[in-house]
């Protein structure tokens, strides 16, 4: 993690403050599965020494009167890592089911922006001899890339780590007033505005180079309207949010993923856009939609961040905007498709198109950002956001314990009540469905769709299938249905 950090929240950061929603929280969030019970004392004990790697873990956002400026990171005076960390125990018998319906349940409220944007739960209890941790971030923090480098920094690759060094004395300063905001705000404005002036004027001396900035800001438009001017059709998780989440968690080996990609070409993320339109077709026609000729549209972030960039926190994203060819039967034919326009979204340079839109945005004064925030209601681009971020291919461990499994979760916004993560770890992937259940009230069988899916498109490629040896403790990740839930709180 890098030591200097930025003090102004970003414009597109800050957009993740202004859109959140008390019944649409902006937080992305993970639930790591360990082997053993992961001994919450000494979870709490690692964290704190890990602090000083992650200096943005001791601050909160504090917000200027009238959103004259977006928000700064301040050191929370009254940070204690015990705060941000709970325990709970699984009532017995401690089933996945339970393990899931208790974590969704801690997932969906929004997050205290009175402290740090972040917050985890230990909980124990299990069955067979494992126990699971709940993270969840606010996206203002982090995007995927940033929060998967997050994690690595936080565990380790021997169960038997050397110890980290001692931490430095921490000392946080003092929460600005209202007076230092405003006036750090004003200024901040001013420089933004020199800035401006300076690009201006570097433009009349250099006319060949914002000429050239100029067409690739209305390549940009002109790749961007046609899209945003025709509306995705509407499915049966478009609907308004409430305030519940539920998700549901599968996993398939990477192998096989990497071995059909090499079958029929293209990539891993074709690969998985492949397997979730044949999952939505089966879906979507099992709930008496005619899937012919419908194409939902789903948001596939990118990440733009440069090499210098590695390890920055917050966000650097930009997004590609894929139709689902879900009316195809043939999953080969399916996916051949779903390459062909990637590659051609990837050709047109789509995700650089619209962070160019976005870099121009952000110029804006804070109080238009906030402002339009509150305007938006719905979404009429895309049908759901589908993220997939790499993660390590090697074992992690959490103060000596092994981890099994790491499912993403992904919030919900606007009126999209379906959102899929997807993310690599030792040589798997996890397929994280977040849903609203009232948008989605069987979320159970869509993941069996996935799982199909995957099938179809794995015997279709010819691909055979890989024994890959099983993790001391593991269940093959599916969580069996209705199963009850209760959860103890435990002191500390």
């Amino acid at each position: 993690m890098p030591s200097s950090l930025t003090h102004r929240l970003s414009a597109q950061d800050a957009a993740f403050l202004y859109l959140e929603r008390p019944n649409a929280p902006l937080h992305i969030g993970s639930l790591a599965i360990y082997e053993g019970q992961v001994p919450y004392e000494q979870f709490v004990s690692h964290l704190e020494a890990r602090m000083p790697l992650i200096p943005r873990y001791r601050q909160r956002v504090a917000f200027v009167p009238l959103n004259l400026g977006h928000p700064t990171w301040e050191d929370d005076p009254g940070f204690q890592v015990r705060n941000q960390v709970h325990q709970l125990t699984l009532a017995r018998p401690g089933t996945d089911a339970q393990l899931i319906e208790l974590a969704t349940d801690l997932f969906a409220p929004s997050l205290n922006r009175d402290r740090p944007l972040w917050e985890m739960f230990v909980i124990d209890g299990l069955e067979g001899d494992r126990s699971a941790i709940l993270s969840r971030v606010h996206h203002c923090m982090v995007d995927g890339v940033s929060g998967i480098e997050l994690m690595v920094a936080t565990l380790d690759i021997s169960p038997e780590p050397a110890p980290p060094p001692e931490p430095s004395s921490w000392a946080p300063k003092p929460l600005p007033g209202t007076t230092e905001r405003l006036n750090a705000a004003l200024w901040d404005n001013v420089d933004q505005q020199r800035e401006i002036w300076r690009d201006f004027l570097e433009g009349i001396a250099n006319p060949q180079r914002r000429m050239k900035e100029m067409q690739d800001t209305m390549r940009a438009l002109g790749r961007a309207l046609p899209l945003l001017a025709r509306p995705a059709p509407r499915l049966p998780f478009s609907t308004q949010l409430s305030n519940k989440r539920r998700a549901a968690f599968s996993e398939v080996s990477f192998v096989e993923i990497r071995e059909i990609r090499t079958a029929l070409g293209g990539t891993v993320n074709d690969v998985v856009l492949a397997i979730l339109a044949g999952a939505l077709r089966r879906y979507l026609s099992e709930h008496g939609m005619d899937v012919s000729g419908i194409e939902p549209r789903v948001a596939i972030p990118v990440n733009v961040r440069l090499e210098d960039e590695s390890g920055s926190l917050g966000n650097r994203v930009s997004a590609m905007f894929a139709p689902l060819p879900i009316g195809e039967a043939n999953p080969v034919e399916r996916f051949r498709l779903v390459q062909e326009r990637i590659t051609g979204l990837k050709e047109e340079n789509q995700a650089g198109a619209f962070e160019l839109l976005m870099r121009a945005a952000s110029y804006a004064p804070a109080p238009v950002h906030a402002l339009n925030a509150l305007a938006i209601t719905s979404s009429t681009a895309v049908n759901m956001v589908c993220t997939n971020v790499p993660g390590p291919m090697i074992p992690l461990y959490c103060v000596g314990h092994l981890m099994l499994a790491h499912y993403p979760l992904v919030p919900l916004s606007l009126d999209m009540g379906l959102g899929v993560g997807v993310t690599s770890y030792n040589h798997r992937l996890f397929f994280g469905l977040t849903a609203d259940p009232k948008a989605v009230p069987d979320l159970e069988r869509l993941r069996e769709c996935v799982d199909t899916s995957f099938l179809e498109l794995r015997n279709a490629a010819g691909v055979t299938p890989t024994e890959l040896p099983a993790l001391r403790g593991q269940t093959n990740g599916h969580a069996p249905a209705g199963a009850p839930v209760a959860a103890v709180e435990q002191p500390g």
